[in-house]
C-alpha cells in the first residue's frame, strides 16, 4: 500500500486594491495588507523589472494617448 502525500492547504485572499482573488499555500499573518503583483507594480512603477513581453502579455502597460488626442492638443 502506497503512502499518501500530505495534502496542501490552500488559502484564498483578496487584494485590498484591485479586489482580485488569489490562492496561496501559506497562511498570512496580515491578510489585510496583501496586494496582488499587478497592484504592487501600479503603486511602484519604478520597481517594475519584468520583461517587456510579460508586461505586454498581461496588459499592465499604461495606455498611451490615442493619436486623435495628440492631434487635438497640437491644434490648440
Amino acid at each position: 500500500m502506497a503512502k499518501r502525500g500530505r495534502e496542501a492547504r490552500i488559502y484564498k485572499y483578496k487584494c485590498t486594491i484591485t479586489e482580485e482573488e488569489f490562492k496561496v499555500t501559506t497562511k498570512s499573518k496580515t491578510p489585510d495588507e496583501l496586494v496582488s503583483v499587478r497592484a504592487y507594480y501600479e503603486m511602484n512603477p519604478e520597481e517594475d523589472d519584468r520583461p517587456e513581453s510579460i508586461v505586454k502579455k498581461l496588459g499592465d502597460l499604461p495606455e498611451a494617448p490615442s493619436e486623435e488626442l495628440l492631434d487635438d492638443d497640437l491644434e490648440e
